[in-house]
């Protein structure tokens, strides 16, 4: 095979000793790596390329990239990433592949050395073929805010004000330089609707970095580099060649998963995805994640702003169609089209099938993804510092802390709303003076208000929760038997059966 022209370095002699060594394997060929799949193993070699923003030039930092690789990748995907073999030579000058962890100063080059998996199971061939599921959304999303919250947070990574105003005005230079391969119009409409939608939000952008959400992330995290192992998803491929790409916000690193479902018309996916990892993730004092949602049409449209431009240039090197870009063009500008917060709020007894509803209809809410479902059972365990699946003392659920719970609700709410972004509130709401304060924030806000409340006949309501497993509430068929001899007064809300 011919060396590509981007390839600095000869590394034929390494290729085709992998090629022998690792017979019989199946090769896969990208700009940056040859991968060979042998067994139940892939391994990994860097090319010896060298651009602007990644650099595998000489064996020494092919070998610090590799180490970097593992480094970054086996806390997030430990199913995935064995560790680092080096290619050496022998005593007789002939090379040798060494063993995972093997330390040697006089490698030739060096491999990642990773679990092989079905790549059936991708993400993105699981979009393909409609078999992506809420529950993959729900670990997914656990997943990635534990990886956030461990990470340490970077006061001088990618954030800045002036870092996005500088992307974003690259991100516009690049799209025009690929003229007609995209859309010009929407290039122009692009033109002017990112540097829009970022300026009135330089304060919360400042805000963000001083409160440490700029963290070492993963960098790249589209659903191809996630997939699932042993019915878990798993992300993968994290960014160890660049800093500048890699330590970002986190809620800008889930933004491209976000980007990639919503593009592909799984906005129901999105939508569950944002809210669970919303759920879980650690708060930031001085910018909280709620807050942070004002930026994320920036985000969305950012992450497919430079898909466009990034697939029109491999386009304009292969010949090949450019439709898909423009594509990725017209989703860049839909995250931008104006989407007004409304406010709904469902009520009713445990076991009603609240927070059902409010997943189903948090979806068309309001702007990309959707809106975000507050839960008074997500808020109490937020509360007391507690895994959602955790169950609390039964002596916790006190008229006291129940006034803290909705507290706390009503302010995450006003917090989600006043950045723009739709809400559903999902809690029993059994007081009216709960209902008529959930009426006072959309009013206080400017927002639309609607309100529902699900009847559900006792005994269904008990084997409903009865039967739950691993979720936020706490509800037993003994908290409903005491919930249906409440005085909850009038109900002026939309009133439905529970389905």
């Amino acid at each position: 095979m011919a060396r590509p022209a981007f390839v600095v370095e000869d590394q034929s002699e390494v290729i085709d000793f992998l090629e022998r060594r690792l017979t019989p394997a199946r090769r896969i060929d990208t700009h940056g790596a040859v991968v060979f799949l042998a067994g139940d193993r892939a391994y990994k070699l860097k090319r010896a390329v060298k651009f602007p923003y990644m650099d595998f030039s000489t064996a020494d930092r092919r070998a610090a990239m590799c180490r970097a690789e593992i480094d970054i990748n086996h806390p997030l995907a430990p199913e995935v990433y064995l560790g680092v073999a080096p290619v050496r030579r022998d005593s007789h000058g002939r090379l040798t592949l060494g063993d995972v962890g093997e330390e040697t100063a006089d490698a030739v080059d060096s491999l990642v050395v990773m679990h092989r998996f079905d790549d059936s199971r991708l993400f993105d061939r699981l979009a393909d073929r409609r078999a992506l599921t809420t529950e993959m959304m729900t670990a997914l999303g656990a997943r990635v805010a534990s990886f956030h919250d461990r990470l340490s947070p970077i006061r001088d990574g990618f954030g800045r004000p002036e870092d996005y105003r500088q992307s974003v005005a690259a991100d516009i230079r690049q799209m025009r330089e690929r003229g007609e391969r995209l859309h010009p119009p929407t290039t122009e409409a692009l033109a002017e609707g990112m540097p829009r939608s970022l300026e009135p939000f330089m304060d919360l952008v400042a805000r963000r970095v001083e409160a440490g959400a700029i963290r070492r992330c993963h960098g790249d995290l589209h659903l191809r580099n996630i997939v699932l192992i042993d019915g878990k998803p798993v992300p993968f491929d994290a960014i160890e060649f660049s800093d500048r790409i890699a330590n970002i916000d986190v809620l800008y690193d889930l933004a491209f998963t976000l980007m990639d479902l919503c593009h592909r018309d799984l906005r129901t996916l999105a939508n569950r995805l944002l809210n669970e990892w919303l759920w879980r993730i650690g708060e930031l004092a001085g910018a909280p994640h709620d807050e942070a949602l004002a930026l994320l049409p920036m985000f969305l449209s950012r992450r497919a702003a430079i898909r466009a431009h990034v697939d029109a240039a491999a386009g304009t090197v292969s010949g090949e169609d450019t439709e898909p870009a423009r594509v990725y063009q017209r989703t860049a500008l839909t995250f931008l089209q104006p989407a007004p917060p409304r406010l709904l709020a469902i009520g009713g007894l445990s076991g009603s099938g609240k927070t059902t509803r409010a997943l189903q209809v948090a979806p068309e809410v309001g702007r990309a993804p959707g809106a975000v479902a507050v839960r008074s059972d997500v808020e109490r365990k937020r509360l007391a510092g507690i895994a959602l699946e955790e169950r609390m003392p039964s002596d916790s659920y006190t008229p006291e802390a129940s006034a803290k719970v909705y507290g706390a609700m009503m302010a995450r709410a006003e917090r989600i709303l006043q950045a723009g972004h739709g809400v559903v509130l999902d809690a029993v709401f059994a007081r009216p003076e709960e209902r008529q304060a959930a009426e006072a924030l959309a009013a206080k806000v400017g927002v639309p208000f609607e309100g529902q409340w699900l009847d559900i006949p006792k005994e269904v309501a008990k084997e409903r929760v009865a039967a739950r497993a691993g979720d936020a509430s706490d509800a037993t068929p003994a908290v409903v038997e005491r919930q249906f001899g409440y005085d909850v007064g009038q109900i002026r809300w939309r009133r439905t059966a529970s389905s």
